[in-house]
């Protein structure tokens, strides 16, 4: 959630609405993070790949995680990490991301449900998910587009996986400058 406990919007330090570069995800429920229903996985081999993908070569990986690693020959986007947040800097036009999620819970239906502010359109494809058993992944892509720009530099929104009991949540932040 994105509200403190007396159903305010979370502030930070300088007594400002925060935003979820300062809260990331919200605070959780923990009885409900004991059964998430959907998980975003992500591997050691993730990591590895997104340093190669932020520039780092084969001998600073190396130095920084104390083992070897060799560079796919296809770098992956940055913005690819397997990760539930979602960040897109400098966008202009259109710009695709992909991610994956991982069931951890019963079979079910996922339907994506999208906030997004008036600068940017925000579209999930498939805009469903349908899991058959624990461990199943699928795939989807978040097709962000700019409407118009803006003197925020950022702006918020976020994407609702929902199987009616599970609520699945990643903030999504966009940078869409002045013009």
């Amino acid at each position: 959630t994105q509200l403190n406990n007396l159903k305010k919007p979370i502030i930070n330090g300088v007594k400002l609405v925060a935003t979820p570069f300062d809260y990331g995800s919200g605070h959780l429920c923990p009885s409900r993070a004991l059964d998430p229903g959907l998980v975003y996985d992500i591997s050691v081999a993730d990591y590895f790949s997104f340093l190669c993908a932020i520039g780092y070569n084969n001998t600073n990986i190396a130095t920084v995680t104390g083992k070897s690693y060799s560079c796919p020959p296809r770098i992956p986007k940055v913005t690819d990490l397997n990760y539930p947040s979602i960040t897109i800097s400098n966008v202009e036009g259109t710009r695709t991301i992909s991610r994956t999620l991982k069931n951890v819970g019963k079979a079910g239906t996922y339907t994506a449900h999208i906030q997004s502010p008036p600068e940017i359109k925000v579209s999930v494809t498939p805009r469903s998910l349908k899991f058959e058993r624990v461990g199943e992944e699928k795939k989807f892509t978040v097709t962000v587009k700019a409407r118009k720009r803006s003197d925020k530099g950022f702006v918020f929104g976020a994407l609702v996986w929902s199987d009616g009991v599970h609520h699945v949540r990643s903030p999504i932040s966009v940078g869409i400058g002045p013009s």
